[in-house]
Parts: structure tokens; sequence; C-alpha cells
């Protein structure tokens, strides 16, 4: 992950991708993605058995729920 200062800065950078530009965000909001219960129960040794749990797929929806998609190019 690459912090930028600003959207103007990250679209300066030589590795920017215009597919991804959903993905610059705050980084609070990152924070609050990464604080989902699906990254945050991996120290559990049944991490796997979780995650294949009504719990562990709650989680997982609500994490693609909020993760950026790539842009649509262009036809």
């Amino acid at each position: 992950m690459n912090l930028f200062r600003s959207e103007e800065h990250a679209k300066r950078w030589d590795g920017y991708d215009e597919a991804m530009a959903g993905a610059l965000k705050p980084v609070a909001e990152w924070a609050d993605i990464f604080s989902n219960p699906f990254f945050r129960q991996r120290g559990r040794s049944d991490y796997i058995t979780w995650t294949r749990s009504g719990d562990g797929a709650a989680a997982f929806k609500l994490l693609r729920s909020q993760l950026p998609r790539p842009t649509e190019e262009p036809t």
C-alpha cells in the first residue's frame, strides 16, 4: 500500500493506474476496512473453520462491500 499526501500526488506517481482510482481513500477509511473481523480474527487457531462459519461469511461479505472495485475500461 502506498500512502500519498493527496489524490494529486498519487496521480503524478509513475506507477499510477487510472483503473484503480476508486482505491484512493483516506487512511481512516482503509483503517476501517482493515479492522474488519476477517482481518482481526487471523490469530485464531480455528481461523479457516471460522471463515466458513456464519460469522466468518458475514465478515467476508462486509469486507467485499467495502473494498474498491477497478473502474471499467472503455471499449
